[in-house]
């Protein structure tokens, strides 16, 4: 009865994208969507997911690690994927080979081919451009436009270069070999400033901000996903700078600042204000199927962090609902896999976790007016 019920169902999609000129495979798509949008008077609201995750060389470092990552955009829902770490390994289009594995499980994807960091989406693609495009592996960003009942979307993805990571300053180690500080931690503000500069990321988000500022103009809603290499400039403050190694630094983190200046917001930190209470790091996560010192880079020092983010432009039209850590409650400190003693919410692995990052996951809610055809697959 129930194969009966799916033919039918496919039959009459497939007359109804006839009488609209609407490839069956786009209408089909609506099927597999858990959640669609609702109708209020003239306006449709809609629930959309946005899932960042660092792929670990596409899944290659561990195990089953590429199947878990296409198991985890499954379970996701997400309507935007950010990925970080894209490599097009033997010159196979990465997110083209994602697009094709969600499709044999059902789901219509979008996206297009990207170097270091990767996009899906599950609305079809307007326009795409490479905004910073990777040189010498200092960094990406890229984008897509893509519409929803009207409404102009412009979704980025970047991974930023993750040379002069100065945060390890602090803690005792250098930020471009990784090896120990023979002097002991370094906190002089200016030269972890000096360091951080020297970095490409604040040009990449340089590049990011004046795309977007063009894009606002044009009326679009902005999301930007990606491993950023860098943290925010709201994790660093007084309240924990005697905490997890900072040794007394309070600092403004600059691609954190250049956003937050520029009007963009953190969807992590709009939730959950207090870097004490629900600090959210992304980076060492545990993995079980590594060892720590496979996974941290200094082991004599806690170099926990929240690198991974969601920013998105404020919106009259645009409400954020939630915003969750994605992958294991644990993180590796000083050499030891170590449970999060906070209130962070965590959304704990399917089976394998394919990465040495947690995800994020946040979830928004945005209105918008009826349209007479619509642009979701």
């Amino acid at each position: 009865m129930k194969k009966i019920k799916i033919i039918l169902l496919s039959y009459l999609l497939s007359l109804v994208a006839c009488s609209q000129n609407i490839p069956a495979e786009e209408i089909s798509g609506t099927v597999n969507k858990k959640t669609e949008a609702n109708s209020i008077g003239n306006t449709l609201v809609h629930n959309l997911k946005l899932f960042q995750i660092n792929v670990w060389q596409e899944g290659t470092s561990v195990s089953g690690g590429y199947d878990a990552i296409v198991n985890e955009i499954v379970r996701s829902d997400a309507d935007f994927v950010f990925l970080s770490e894209v490599r097009n390994y033997n010159n196979v289009d990465f997110t083209n080979k994602l697009v094709q594995s969600l499709q044999s499980k059902g789901l219509t994807y979008y996206s297009f081919r990207s170097d270091d960091s990767g996009i899906l989406s599950r609305y079809p693609i307007i326009e795409n451009a490479s905004v910073y495009p990777v040189a010498n592996d200092h960094g990406s960003v890229y984008k897509l436009v893509t519409q929803i009942d009207g409404q102009r979307i412009a979704a980025y993805t970047c991974h930023l270069d993750y040379t002069h990571y100065a945060c390890y300053l602090p803690r005792g180690y250098s930020g471009t070999n990784w090896s120990k500080l023979p002097n002991g931690p370094e906190t002089n503000v200016t030269k972890i400033s000096e360091m951080n500069l020297a970095s490409y990321r604040d040009e990449a988000i340089t590049a990011f901000i004046d795309d977007a500022n063009t894009e606002k103009n044009n009326g679009a809603i902005v999301f930007l996903g990606g491993d950023f290499n860098e943290p925010s400039m709201f994790d660093w403050t007084n309240t924990t700078a005697n905490l997890y190694d900072h040794n007394g630094v309070v600092y403004n983190w600059d691609t954190t600042k250049l956003l937050n200046n520029a009007g963009f917001k953190d969807s992590y930190r709009m939730i959950y204000p207090s870097a004490v209470t629900h600090p959210g790091f992304t980076f060492p996560s545990d993995n079980p199927a590594k060892s720590p010192n496979q996974l941290s880079w200094t082991p004599d020092a806690d170099e926990r962090e929240r690198i991974d983010y969601i920013f998105f432009t404020p919106s009259p039209k645009l409400t954020l609902k939630s915003s969750s850590i994605v992958g294991y409650n644990k993180s590796i400190v000083k050499n030891i896999r170590t449970i999060e003693n906070t209130q962070d919410p965590f959304i704990p692995p399917m089976a394998i976790w394919p990465s040495d990052h947690k995800g994020l996951l946040s979830t928004f809610e945005l209105v918008t007016q009826k349209t007479a055809t619509p642009h979701k697959p």
